[in-house]
């Protein structure tokens, strides 16, 4: 089992960045595709990106490709999305999970643990 816990939200102007961080709990991290979703007032939680278990591979939805990037330091236990040029429809809560799968998907249902997630506002 895994715990992760985000951290780097807050405030920020319309085209500005913000890094997000995921620290996790456990020696298994490596072990672990991870995911990270977001979801706005009234919506449904919706796929970022997500970066598989070495690094290597990273996928993005198309709302964010070519502004936000993943990272992953597996020595670190620790997974970052770095978000650039911001849209005031970024707005939402960001939450980063743990999937056993070798490359999930964008389905929430392949991924085993989550995060209690961060707030990020972006302002007009």
């Amino acid at each position: 089992q895994v715990q992760l816990v985000e951290s780097g939200g807050g405030l920020v102007q319309t085209g500005g960045s913000l890094r997000l961080s995921c620290a996790a709990s456990g020696r298994t991290f490596s072990s672990y595709a991870m995911g990270w979703f977001r979801q706005a007032p009234g919506k449904e939680r919706e796929f970022v990106g997500r970066i598989s278990r070495s690094g290597d591979i990273t996928v993005f939805a198309t709302a964010v490709k070519g502004r936000f990037t993943i990272s992953r330091d597996n020595a670190k236990n620790t997974v970052y999305l770095q978000m650039s040029s911001l849209k005031p429809e970024d707005t939402a809560v960001y939450y980063c999970a743990a999937s056993t799968y070798f490359l999930p998907g964008q389905d929430n249902r392949e991924y085993d643990y989550w995060g209690q997630g961060t707030q990020v506002t972006v302002s007009s």
